[in-house]
């Protein structure tokens, strides 16, 4: 697929992000193990496989709900589809690729009989993500009641209402995305054999609405000019995008700048909105903000109206959640030429374009791939560089030269060329040949989305161990993000330091307390040997790190911490955190 410009809502970095997004964060082997355990009818099985925890006791939900409504729970769990809730669960984007975190995805309500409709009483399906944009990428599946709901069924910007939208985590459900991205008809942006529409054959003035896709081209055509509320009116909607009267400071800024960021399905919001009025979830819908600015859509007798408003007007309403709002992400990245429609998701892939199966008949992101060798400029020629197995370099330089330049190393000289390549692979520190950060970011990236597998191949395939990221961080930092029981002796028996301090001083240790790391890799990495002794850039102890992030199920080792090294970490930080735990 050739690589095209980038749309103008779609910026250039979300692009980028969408499309590393795309190609770590659900890995193919995830896929095929979340889809084999889920055909066999283990749906805990499959959500292992996706990464999920899952706390839900279907005994417990009967004995307090009913049997009827843990029958229709399991019935739900058993066509749930992990890796696909996984490829679209909300991302953080700019310039990241990791989940939105803090976030809650609803994605069906039960009633149990006799349970009277008031706001926290009722329980739901629900999906969780990470506390840390940065922290292991799992979610957790429960079942309960909701803090953050309002009126019935009207719940937070940090909520999104899936229970509408089966087809993005219900195996029954999965064919109507494609009528949710466009209709029955050909796809916008597509012809009727879902090869993408070159630009000539795209509209270049008012399609009418004879042609359902070419009306959402001409739309978002115009929105991505800049023509903002030219697009609504293509679309048949009534937009006013005056700022609110008295409204704050920040809406000194054009509201027409700021919609236009948003990557609108334009013809498509009136029949999202009428149909959740269909289903009793409200009247009126927001459009979630960028926090500063919120879009009011009511259906009127001719159409729909939008507006913006201030953060009192849209009080207690439901937002309209963004699957029902963005135009999916997926065929946009197909548009700027950021995936091959045999990498979607298969159930993604299936329902867009149906009829065309991906080289091997399994789809999916592709795996690692062994990494070419690099060119590197070294003392005024071209040196081919690359791996052998577990080590970098392989390089055209005899055992006397490279002893040279690493005694020249040793004592504080300056090296260059395929030495300094060498030296800022195993450090962080300096620059790297593209395709060295590349590779580097490959294995990282993998790594940041649990992609134990991934990490594996590429150490198979020869890539040295002993890299760091551009933090500082080595393999065994990112131990918390992977499962580490194939990995840690591995690395330990390549050398790795156990106490290697990243660019905030932080050990491998410190790093698996203080972001997320499981309480069984906290033990191997003590029974390994590593120090608790240890201080971050901002002098907090172990003991400080356990405390602050709450980490009870490490209170054994707080109090051996505190214990043996009462000395460890600033003594400020119990005065700040003494005052924080009286405040909460």
């Amino acid at each position: 697929m050739s690589r095209r410009t980038a749309p103008a809502c779609f910026s250039p970095a979300e692009a980028s992000s969408w499309r590393r997004i795309r190609r770590y964060a659900v890995p193919r082997t995830m896929i095929e193990r979340a889809t084999e355990r889920r055909l066999a009818g283990d749906w805990r099985g499959a959500c292992s496989a996706a990464l999920f925890d899952v706390d839900i006791d279907l005994a417990e939900v009967a004995e307090h709900c009913g049997q009827d409504v843990a029958d229709a729970l399991e019935d739900d769990l058993r066509h749930l589809v992990p890796d696909l809730v996984r490829w679209h669960l909300p991302r953080n984007l700019h310039g990241w690729t990791t989940l939105g975190n803090d976030r809650t995805v609803v994605l069906a309500r039960y009633r149990p009989v006799g349970a009277k409709e008031r706001p926290r009483a009722t329980p739901y399906l629900h999906v969780t993500t990470p506390a840390m944009r940065q922290g292991p990428q799992r979610v957790t599946l429960s079942f309960g009641t909701l803090l953050d709901e309002g009126p019935v069924g009207v719940f937070g910007s940090t909520t999104e209402d899936w229970r509408y939208s089966r087809h993005l985590w219900d195996a029954r459900h999965t064919a109507d995305l494609r009528e949710h991205a466009g209709g029955p008809g050909r796809l916008p942006f597509f012809d009727a054999e879902g090869e993408l529409l070159g630009p000539d054959a795209l509209p270049s003035s008012d399609p009418g609405d004879g042609d359902p896709a070419a009306r959402a081209e001409w739309a978002t055509l115009l929105h991505e000019k800049g023509q903002v509320a030219e697009a609504f009116a293509a679309a048949g909607i009534d937009a006013d995008l005056s700022a609110p009267q008295g409204g704050p400071g920040w809406y000194r800024s054009d509201p027409t700048i700021l919609v236009g960021r948003f990557a609108l399905d334009h013809t498509r919001l009136e029949r999202e909105v009428r149909r959740l009025r269909g289903e009793g979830v409200g009247v009126r819908f927001l459009i979630p903000d960028d926090w500063r600015t919120r879009l009011l859509l009511e259906p009127t007798a001719t159409g729909l109206a939008l507006r913006v408003v201030d953060h009192d007007e849209a009080q207690d309403l439901p937002f309209l959640p963004e699957t029902l709002w963005r135009r999916l992400p997926d065929l946009d990245l197909l548009r700027v030429g950021g995936i091959e429609r045999e990498h979607l998701h298969p159930l993604v892939g299936e329902p867009l374009f149906p009829g065309v199966r991906p080289e091997g008949g399994v789809g999916g992101p592709p795996g690692p791939e062994a990494p070419p060798s690099v060119r590197v400029r070294c003392r005024g020629e071209w040196h081919e560089v690359g791996f052998r197995p577990g080590v970098l370099l392989r390089m055209p330089h005899s055992d006397e030269e490279q002893q040279r330049e690493r005694a020249l190393r040793a004592f504080g000289g300056a090296v260059a060329g395929c030495f300094a390549v060498e030296q800022t692979w195993a450090s962080g520190e300096g620059r790297l040949p593209k395709a060295l950060q590349a590779q580097r970011g490959d294995l990282f990236l993998r790594a940041q989305h649990g992609d134990t597998d991934g990490v594996l191949q590429l150490l198979d395939m020869g890539v040295d161990c002993r890299v760091r990221d551009a933090g500082g961080r080595s393999l065994l930092h990112v131990l918390n993000l992977v499962d580490h029981e194939p990995l840690l002796p591995r690395l330990l028996a390549a050398g790795l330091d156990l106490e290697a301090r990243d660019s905030q001083d932080k050990t491998p240790l410190f790093v698996a307390v203080a972001e997320g790391g499981s309480p069984a890799l906290v033990e191997a990495l003590l029974d390994a040997g590593a120090r608790i002794d240890v201080e971050d850039h901002m002098q907090q102890s172990l003991a400080h790190v356990i405390r602050r992030y709450r980490r009870d199920d490490l209170a054994f080792l707080r109090e051996r911490v505190r214990e043996e090294h009462p000395d460890a970490g600033g003594d400020w930080w119990e005065d700040y955190l003494d005052h924080r735990d009286e405040n909460d």
